[in-house]
């Protein structure tokens, strides 16, 4: 028998129907925010995965388009690979949510959320999350939650809650908070230079409208939940880590992390695990360690580096514990691209190089969501194996992946120059050559070098920079850290990702390992991150390259544009296209038109765009008498020659004005394909065009 449940939220119905649908998954629910509908389910194995040291939990977001009445484009008529938003979304639902698992869980987790039905003013995203969220409380799955998530707009200055479709597009912020009753465990934010006060105060509204949230699913879990399975343990057995301790020592594990070169690192502990491993094997009774062997030496290394920051604020590094790790820019480091930049912060490098092209060159998307049909703007990351020492054969971009070049796109939008002010499309593509933590932010700060120097005119530099955080036995000993490396990342706690210019934030990614932090720890990390970004942009960045240059490459395309009038588009184009790419050939540029009636030419020869801004002016507004043009003769007769002025439009010269002599024979002076210059002297009632090239003499 099926139940309902429902609440109030910002304005809006949220219910959920439990026990209708899905029955055999572990958990499941049909939730509804508004008219969309979002199945979410919850499964787990009985049993462990065997051979594996982490918990294998997948999360997924399935987008059906028929959830917005349409089919999909291309061949074949059904979904295929996931696009780039059901994987950010399937993300942002796995990172709160993981951190609340029992640490030594191995069994496999799955959890799909379908998107069946979407009212534009209800993100699926939101209702998804909430989903996931529920169907694991309902579950016999050991889930620690439960978790509950916020989106938060700004719209004229006042915080705006689940915010529909047109408050999102007038909104200068999309804050997404997801939290347990008590703490943080996820924030996600693209902004428009938002201060940080803002950003901290929308944090806290969000969480406190998150907190019933939590409270809602707790009477549902109360009612419906089921008991919660047995696991086995899969933590390492005391006796190895004792022995480690005994064999090795504190001193000798610290000799080897701590040491600021990664591959030196690297040698020292694999020393360290041979050593251990002979030991092992020296002794049949102790056979049995031999598959713990990793997982503890991982787990020494992670209490020993946690000890020492903690209590001696002691980095791997040697660094202070606000301190960055050293920097370098460079600019124009490719040739024949149309821009180029190297950022570097200690071992981590990234090369950024992007790529302007006509409008044409947009993204489309399939979307559900209907602001987000085509993108201007597209930022690619890439991280090959041997950014990080390895040898491994490329399948191109992961969840990872698409995740850090979404990160680095949100950080630059909001700083791009209109469609009107630079009529491109863009792309930066970040190559990371070297990872030692933090290749994101390096990405992003690369990427606003590299367009300014192909000569985008961006509103302000943008810089990017991460926080960790080290906890101790207790809520108030805590330790904040500035540019993580990647030591302190896998150790630590917290990957607090902020970009932003000099007046405020534009991006925020949150990765936790806890199950949640405070605010006060969220307001460290944002002002800390802010200190760090001010010395990046003015020690490094704006020495490098403060803003676009005037000029774009030799190699980049120019786009010229001009508006006509939208009622002569069809006439520009002209029947089948037949108007439009006679001008595209003659000229070799490419020409895009909108539907308002702007007109956008892109070609390299600035000369030859001019020349076809001159033909789609002329179509559009009509041959004028007194211009000037310059056309090619296409054909003569015994009483003059035909000059073509524009693809279609031809006009007379007679005989008597070609020249200020007599002219007795027309092919004494003109022959077919000579290019010559024109007056028009009149257009009659019929639309004849009357030329000479004799009155141009005169003048």
């Amino acid at each position: 028998m099926s139940k309902i449940y429902s609440m109030e939220l910002a304005g809006r119905t949220l219910s959920v129907e439990i026990g209708k649908m899905a029955q055999l998954a572990s958990g499941a629910c049909m939730i509804s925010y508004g008219e969309t509908v979002v199945l979410s389910t919850a499964t787990a194995s009985e049993k462990p995965r065997e051979g594996v040291d982490f918990f294998p939990l997948s999360v997924d977001y399935e987008e059906k388009l028929y959830s917005i009445g349409k089919i999909p484009g291309g061949f074949i008529k059904r979904e295929g690979r996931p696009t780039e938003n059901s994987i950010l979304t399937c993300r942002i639902i796995d990172r709160p949510i993981r951190p609340l698992f029992p640490k030594d869980y191995r069994n496999e987790c799955s959890i799909v959320n379908t998107v069946m039905a979407v009212d534009q003013d209800c993100m699926p995203e939101v209702v998804a999350a909430i989903g996931t969220s529920i169907a694991l409380s309902i579950s016999h799955i050991p889930f620690m939650g439960p978790t509950a998530s916020t989106y938060v707009g700004l719209v004229d200055g006042e915080f705006v809650f689940n915010p529909t479709s047109a408050q999102r597009e007038a909104s200068d912020m999309v804050l997404n908070v997801v939290s347990t009753s008590e703490k943080v465990t996820m924030i996600e934010a693209e902004a428009n230079e938002v201060s940080e006060e803002i950003i901290i105060e929308a944090i806290a509204k969000a969480h406190e409208l998150n907190t019933e949230i939590c409270a809602w699913i707790k009477d549902i879990q109360l009612k419906e939940g089921k008991p919660k399975q047995a696991y086995t343990d899969a933590s390492v057995p005391e006796e190895i880590m004792t022995a480690l301790k005994d064999v090795i020592g504190d001193a000798r594990i610290e000799e080897a992390v701590y040491v600021e070169d990664k591959s030196e690192r690297f040698a020292r502990i694999d020393a360290l695990k041979d050593e251990m491993l002979a030991i092992i094997e020296e002794d049949e009774t102790k056979a049995t360690w031999k598959p713990w062997l990793d997982e503890a030496f991982y787990q020494y290394q992670k209490k020993t580096v946690r000890r020492l920051i903690l209590k001696e604020h002691k980095r791997p590094d040697g660094r202070g514990i606000d301190e960055i790790r050293a920097l370098s820019a460079e600019i124009d480091i490719l040739p024949r691209v149309h821009g180029s930049a190297l950022f570097s912060r200690g071992e981590t490098q990234a090369l950024t190089i992007t790529t302007l092209a006509p409008l044409s060159d947009r993204q489309r998307v399939d979307a559900l969501d209907e602001l987000t049909e085509d993108k201007r703007y597209m930022h690619h990351y890439n991280f090959p194996s041997y950014s990080v020492g390895e040898s491994r054969p490329s399948r191109g971009p992961g969840r990872r992946e698409i995740g850090h070049g979404a990160l680095a796109e949100k950080a630059i939008l909001p700083v791009l120059p209109s469609e009107s002010e630079f009529p491109y499309a863009i792309r930066t593509v970040s190559e990371i050559l070297s990872s030692n933590g933090s290749t994101s932010q390096a990405s992003i700060c690369a990427s606003s070098l590299s367009l300014m120097a192909a000569g985008v005119p961006l509103k302000a530099p943008v810089a990017g920079i991460s926080c960790g955080l080290v906890t101790g036995d207790n809520e108030n000993d805590f330790i904040l850290l500035t540019d993580i490396q990647g030591l302190e990342d896998f150790f630590g706690d917290m990957d607090f990702k902020v970009a932003g210019t000099e007046k405020g934030i534009t991006a925020i990614q949150l990765d936790m390992k806890l199950v949640g932090i405070s605010q006060e720890v969220i307001e460290g990390a944002i002002y800390q991150t802010k200190k760090a970004r001010m010395v990046i942009l003015n020690d490094v960045m704006n020495k490098t390259i403060s803003e676009g240059r005037t000029e774009l490459a030799p190699t980049a395309p120019k786009i010229i544009q001009t508006q006509i009038n939208p009622e002569k588009i069809g006439e520009v184009v002209g029947p089948r296209g037949k108007v439009i790419n006679k001008i595209i050939e003659d000229t070799g540029v490419s020409i895009d038109i909108e539907d308002d009636g702007r007109v956008f030419i892109c070609g390299v020869d600035m000369e030859a765009a001019n020349e076809a801004k001159r033909i789609v002016e002329t179509i559009a507004n009509g041959v004028q008498v007194g211009a000037i043009y310059e056309g090619k003769v296409v054909r003569i007769t015994t009483f003059g020659a035909f000059v073509e002025l524009i693809p279609g439009k031809d006009g007379l010269v007679h005989i008597s004005k070609i020249a200020k002599e007599r002219v007795t024979k027309v092919e004494d002076v003109l022959s077919e394909g000579q290019i010559v210059k024109v007056k028009v002297t009149e257009v009659d009632a019929q639309g004849r065009i009357n030329l000479s090239m004799k009155a141009l003499l005169e003048d």
